[in-house]
Order: C-alpha cells, then structure tokens, then sequence
C-alpha cells in the first residue's frame, strides 16, 4: 500500500507531495514553509527519508534543503543542477527504495524542457508506475514555461518539452497519475488549464504536447502563448542553488502610527492587507494595497523593488501570520514592521484616511468618453489583445510603479479582468496624489455596459 499526500500552495499556484507505505516517504518539492510536510508524516506516522528536487525552482524558495537538514533525509537533485550544498545528484533512470516494506521506489526520468536539467521522478510500486511527479514537465493540459533559464534556450527547451512529454507518455501506463508542481494559477505553466487531477492517459487526449501534429506546431504554439514573467522570478533561481536560508516566521516589530508615518515619509513600502473594499474606504495616505486573500506573493513580489523594506498592515493577527509565511515562500523573509488593525488604529491623532471611489463599467459608461477622464487598463498585453475599451491606456499592473508618469492627466477610471489588479493599481495612482476610480468589475460586463470594447 502506498499514498499520496498533496500540500497546496495555492496563492503561488504549485505543490509539493508526500509519498510513502508504511515506515517512510519521500517529500517532492516541498514549500519553504516545511511545517506543513511535517505535519503531514506526522500523520501519517512515516519517517521523511528522502527529499526529491524535480529542478532548481524558479517561481518559488524550496523547502527541500532544509527539510533534509532537520529530518537527515538524503537529498535527491538533479545532477546536472548547478548548486552550492552537497546533495544526492540523480541521474536518469536512478532508482530509489522509498519504502522497502510497500515495495515503493522512485524512478529518475530525465525530462529537460522547464529547465535543461529537469527530472520527473515515477512512484513504482511492486515495478509497476502509479503516479509520476512531473514537476515542471507534463502538466494538466500543457507543459511549463521553456522561457525562464535562458532567452537564448528558449525554443531548444520548447523542442525539449515536446520530447519530454512524449517519453513520458511512452513509457508509463495510461493509469498512473499525473501529478505537476506547476499549473494550478503559477506562472511558471505555459497557459491555464482546468482540473486539478489527471493520469497519463488523460494527458495522451488532451495535453496540447501530445495531441499537436508534430513538434514544430506545438512550438510555434508555445512560443507564441508565452507571457510575462514576474520580475522576482529573476531572483528564485539564484536563491536555490545557493542554498535558501532557514525560514523565521516569528512576528516581526510592531510598528505604531510614528513609526508608519515615518516608513512613508523615508519611501519605504506600507502595504495593507485588508480588502479592497475596506481600503478604497478608508486608509493611509500612502499606503500599498495587495489583498491577502489574492494572490499576495505573486503580485507584491513581482511590484516591490527587490530588497526595498515592507511593512504589513493587517486586519487581524492570523491575516498577519498568513501574509508572512505567503510572502517567505517567495524570499521576502522579514517585514520591517507590522501593525495590525485599521485605519484608527495605523494613522496618528487627529489623522484623517484617504479615499477613493469604486465603479462598474455601467458607471463607467455612463461618463466615458468625456473630457478629463482617462480609461486605464492594467491587464496582461495578452489579455488586452483579446478585448479592449476604445481609446483606453494600457499599462500592466506590474509595469505602473515605474510608469506612473506615462498615465495621462485627468480622472483616472482604472480596471483589470476583474477587480483585484484594478485595486492594487488605484492604490498606487492614489498614493502618487492622482484622482482615481477603481472599476472592480469583471472585464466582459464592459461591452454589456455599452462601452465600445474592440480587438488588436
């Protein structure tokens, strides 16, 4: 008997795994918050004897060296991964008992594509595949991105995808589970697919790298479908292979209305948690706004200045606790200072909160166009070649801290496709002292509304 624990890592949109029998287990790329595997063989009453890289991430911190380190498992890494700690190098076709009793064992299969050293490791059971970890290879639908190690590899990676996916597909049974760290909203997946459980079978009917006529049409396909990449990403890989330090998730300083004041006042990031809601309704001057419950790590990551100081403001300490340990599985570590509460509580005596409207599209539509007021649109170029308001501004979200002076003057009616970019994007024009409207609306009620919405 063997199983599969799945941890989530939803606002970053991957996972990691836990398999095992009876007595031990192996965790396959694992989140730098390790608790959580821990507490998962814990349960299971399994000892973690093996840590099992697929490759040196690039959209996250792993948790794998350390999670070695305090439970002495060995430490499975793809050979030909350029890291600074020792580790077990795994080459293709290794085989690793992961639990004698169960008759378990870890198969290396080498699948170059996301990155040139990439390793899917198949779970074998009695010599027969159950499930294969496929990281960054085969995922539901689609393959990961090629484009993240380097611009000049790009399309020799996409062909490796295309191999990999096959070899894949080849050599294991139709009923053995498929199961990615990518894809589930990261954006380390060439493009978004439903579902969040699939075997091999599966994939052969519908996985665009199995179903296209031949490898030069999937290319082309991939390489056409890419998108951004979040700016932190740049920052990932460098983190992994040097060897990520132990994650603190103890509660940082406490900051009070002084000191708030003064982070401002020195340019530092102040970002409030709450919802965007709450915030258009009141809060500091100044002040950052990246919900908790979006996708934090992601967007604030991806928008802050690397290294540049945050300080967090939240609602409740458990929105707090969650913030920190969301945003230290994507390297920023410490909060300079946080605060919890609202505004009362955030803005010295006598203080007033700042402001903004919000609107839908109807409410747009009803002003626009109209001298003074500028339509923003801050969504992926992507999405914007599928539809856009006539006469709109475009700058993505991840764009507009540096580009604010690009936005024209005017009445700034800001939207994205549906809402939380829109929010992040008004509390940075609002904090830049422009008059804004945040549209928290979804995108395609814009040409319901009557707005004229057209094609690039």
């Amino acid at each position: 008997m063997f199983f599969v624990d799945t941890i989530e890592v939803p606002g970053l949109g991957n996972r990691g795994y836990l398999a095992g029998g009876t007595r031990t287990a192996v965790a396959v790329d694992p989140p730098r918050d390790i608790d959580r595997v821990i507490a998962a063989a814990a349960r299971r009453g399994v000892r973690i004897a093996y840590v099992a890289e697929t490759h040196v991430h690039n959209d996250y911190v792993t948790g794998g060296l350390q999670l070695a380190r305090l439970t002495g498992a060995s430490y499975l890494v793809p050979a030909d991964a350029r890291v600074s700690f020792p580790r077990v190098p795994v080459r293709d076709g290794d085989l690793t008992a992961v639990d004698e009793e169960s008759g378990l064992v870890l198969r290396a299969l080498a699948t170059p594509g996301h990155t040139p050293h990439h390793t899917a490791y198949a779970l074998e059971e009695n010599g027969t595949a159950v499930a294969v970890f496929t990281g960054g290879s085969l995922l539901i639908g689609t393959v990961g991105r090629p484009d993240l190690v380097e611009p000049r590899l790009t399309e020799q990676l996409a062909r490796a995808q295309h191999a990999s996916a096959h070899r894949l597909a080849g050599e294991l049974p139709d009923e053995a589970a498929v199961l990615p760290t990518h894809g589930f909203g990261s954006f380390c997946s060439s493009s978004q697919q439903e579902g969040d459980s699939t075997t091999i079978g599966k994939e052969k009917t519908s996985n665009e790298a199995l179903t296209a006529p031949d490898a030069d049409t999937f290319v082309a396909g991939l390489l056409a479908g890419l998108d951004d990449v979040p700016a932190y990403y740049a920052h990932m890989g460098p983190l992994n292979a040097a060897g990520p330090a132990p994650l603190d998730l103890t509660p940082p300083a406490v900051a009070d209305p002084d000191e708030i004041a003064a982070r401002l006042a020195a340019g530092e990031w102040v970002v409030d948690l709450r919802n965007r809601v709450a915030f258009a309704s009141g809060h500091v001057a100044g002040t950052y706004n990246v919900e908790a419950e979006g996708q934090l790590a992601t967007y604030l990551a991806w928008l802050i200045p690397w290294g540049k100081p945050v300080t967090l403001l939240a609602e409740t300490p458990a929105q707090l606790a969650d913030a920190q340990r969301e945003l230290a599985r994507v390297g920023i570590d410490r909060p300079a200072a946080a605060a919890v509460g609202g505004p009362a509580d955030w803005l010295r005596p006598g203080g007033t909160p700042a402001s903004f409207p919000r609107a839908t599209f109807a409410d747009l539509a009803r002003r626009y166009p109209a001298e003074g007021i500028v339509v923003l649109d801050v969504r992926r170029a992507s999405e914007r070649a599928r539809g856009q308001v006539d006469g709109s501004v475009h700058i993505p979200v991840h764009e507009l801290h540096g580009r604010l002076r690009e936005v024209p003057d005017g009445q700034v009616w800001v939207h994205c496709g549906s809402g939380l970019r829109a929010a992040v994007a008004a509390s940075l024009l609002d904090a830049s002292g422009r008059d804004v409207v945040a549209v928290d609306d979804p995108f395609d009620r814009a040409g319901e509304a009557g707005l004229t919405v057209r094609t690039s």
